[in-house]
């Protein structure tokens, strides 16, 4: 919402937090007009001269109908921008306000409750909003003071925008009117629906009000205009992929149902008590850790891994990517409230099938998770994506920390499928190398560390690191199962590739020598330190060079072209080497990308004005640095 506690000036904030309305079911495709194949995205590789010929979905530059199918399904589906629900204001000279009109702003919430209570003045005229949200369904609840109501100067406006089709969709793109229709279904003195038709999807969105009417003000835009017989109006605004049923519930109603969810919320799971602490940072680590706890239940807590800017606006078409799950995921088990990463794993089962298809594709036993997908499963054409392995691993992170919290075997029996079947991947994914009698992992590898060239790297630190501790848990899980090792993953786990070590610290990855003195080998993630932090301790891993490579990295990275979530693994790494001062300093990097806006939303740049594992990484950081692992 803006300072209104609405969405009544989308244009002026697209460039900001953008007032986006998204869902998990909200998703839209344009018309294939040149019947483009997904087969025709792909690409064959065979880096290690095994005579495979994988397909891999890239980014084909030529020719030209190749290049138009990876546009086509890389911008296909998108998720949708649902619509603005904002307040309409009048001036007394007739004119629509603006918001260099408001004066008197006062805006707050209370996070125990999720209510936002917004004031603000109009020509000093006072108006007071609350804004609630129901927990059950998507929809808000507003109710509105003011004397402006009564006068008819002010209204409440639904506004419907087109997709962008994209990188980014800042929620306020009202071009291409003639390619999407909006229409009242329904229209009564309390209750109206509006249904929108986009390409391949229409959705419903019902409006509840006090008394008054709803109707069409212009193309795509809609106005509830209440009755003059006083100055407080309620409503609800629900979104709906089907018609919804019908129902009479306004603000009061959200106001209880979102004071008992954070209620319950808050009173669930792990709390920090910064009281008493003398470092000056603390009240800021409190603020972050508070927010982020919010924001994170607010935006990435559904059935699927979220997208990196949640459910605010779109980044990378609004798609989900699973290399990032473990930020997304992982702390809602470190916190207490596994509930909600156990939800969140639906999405692997739903793109089981999928995935299975990806590997066999490439000539791999098991499945391969999708990088980059929508929420079903469906591959997104990528040059980096396509190689990238460190997301393969985190299903087997993530449902161990819910055995852990449990013990309970039903975690084992819903799970183990998706578990052996991610390790047969993984098994067979490591390269045989007769030469060394050892496994490798590459060439055809982008490690997370994204800067390196698939086609050259191998044996990236912090992957085989993942891989080793991946593949040892999932033995643990058939013997908790009664069944008998499995002899392959067995044979990999014995004769995994060591980790590259160089002049006493452990290299990116084996294939840079150069590691850390070639300046671009020293930018983007510094996920060599992910193979202690993010990957629990293992004989595979001395800490004396770990600890070489912490400092090394400390002095060297070239930490202005870093991420979010750097500093927060750069911390777990920290602590786990028993550097608590070192930890809280990697917190607290004066960096860009390491800022968190007053909203407590990490932010990157002009780009990714807010950026989700961030805040997840914090929370999993401080978890790790108060409990362990």
């Amino acid at each position: 919402v803006d300072i209104t506690g609405m969405q009544s000036f989308p244009e002026y904030y697209k460039n900001g937090v953008s007032l986006g309305t998204q869902s998990e079911w909200g998703w839209n495709s344009f018309p294939n007009k040149e019947n483009y194949k997904f087969e025709e995205t792909l690409k064959p590789y065979d880096f290690n001269n095994d005579g495979r010929k994988a397909l891999y979905s890239v980014q084909i530059k030529e020719p030209e109908r190749n290049k138009g199918a990876v546009e086509y399904f890389r911008v296909n589906q998108h998720r949708l921008q649902l619509g603005n629900i904002g307040i309409e204001l009048t001036k007394k000279d007739g004119q629509k306000a603006k918001i260099s009109d408001l004066t008197n702003i006062n805006q707050k919430i209370d996070l125990w409750t999720g209510i936002i209570t917004s004031e603000f003045s109009l020509e000093g005229t006072p108006v007071k909003v609350w804004t609630a949200s129901f927990q059950n369904s998507d929809k808000i609840g507003v109710k509105i003071e003011s004397d402006l109501v009564a006068k008819g100067q002010l209204k409440v406006f639904a506004k419907f925008p087109h997709p962008t089709g994209q990188f980014l969709d800042d929620a306020a793109f009202y071009g291409k009117e003639n390619d999407h229709t909006t229409k009242i279904v329904s229209s009564q003195s309390t209750q109206g629906l509006i249904q929108h038709k986009l390409q391949s999807t229409d959705y419903y969105t019902q409006l509840n009000f006090t008394e008054g009417k709803l109707r069409e003000a212009g193309k795509h835009y809609f106005v509830y205009e209440p009755s003059s017989k006083n100055k407080t109006v309620e409503l609800s605004v629900e979104f709906s992929a089907k018609n919804p049923k019908s129902d009479r519930t306004l603000f009061a109603d959200a106001e209880k149902e979102s004071t008992s969810g954070w209620k319950n919320f808050w009173e669930s799971g792990a709390a920090v008590d910064f009281e008493g602490s003398t470092d000056p940072r603390a009240n800021e680590l409190e603020r972050r850790v508070v927010l982020s706890e919010y924001l994170t239940k607010v935006q990435c807590g559904g059935s699927n891994p979220p997208q990196e800017t949640g459910l605010t606006f779109n980044s990378w078409y609004g798609k989900p990517h699973t290399e990032m799950h473990w930020w997304h995921g992982v702390h809602y088990a470190l916190w207490g409230r596994p509930e909600i990463l156990d939800k969140q794993l639906d999405y692997y089962f739903r793109s089981f099938d999928k995935a299975k298809k990806l590997a066999e594709r490439q000539g791999y036993k098991g499945v391969r998770w999708i990088k980059m997908s929508d929420n079903e499963g469906n591959e997104s054409p990528s040059s980096v994506a396509a190689f990238l392995i460190w997301e393969q691993p985190h299903i087997i992170y993530m449902t161990e920390l819910l055995y852990r919290n449990s013990k309970d075997k039903k975690v084992l029996e819903k799970y183990k499928d998706l578990i052996f079947a991610t390790a047969d991947f993984m098994a067979d994914f490591a390269t045989y190398d007769k030469e060394q009698n050892r496994y490798n992992l590459g060439k055809g590898v982008i490690p997370a560390q994204e800067v390196f060239p698939a086609k050259d790297t191998y044996n990236p630190t912090y992957e085989v690191a993942y891989w080793d501790w991946s593949l040892k848990i999932a033995q643990e899980w058939k013997e908790r199962l009664g069944q008998p090792r499995d002899k392959k993953w067995d044979d990999v786990i014995n004769k995994l590739a060591p980790l590259p070590v160089q002049d006493g610290v452990y290299l990116s990855t084996e294939s840079a020598k150069d590691s850390f003195t070639f300046p671009k080998w020293m930018t983007d993630h510094p996920a060599v330190l992910g193979a202690l932090g993010m990957v629990p301790e293992s004989p595979k891993l001395d800490k004396k060079i770990m600890k070489n490579t912490l400092d090394i990295v400390w002095e060297r990275w070239n930490w202005e072209h870093t991420w979010g979530w750097d500093f927060p693994m750069t911390a777990m790494n920290a602590a786990r080497l028993g550097l608590p001062n070192k930890a809280l300093d990697a917190l607290f990097m004066d960096i860009q990308t390491n800022t968190y806006l007053k909203n407590g939303h990490n932010f990157q740049d002009g780009r990714l004005r807010i950026y989700l594992p961030g805040n997840g990484g914090t929370l999993a950081a401080v978890a790790m640095m108060l409990e362990g692992w």
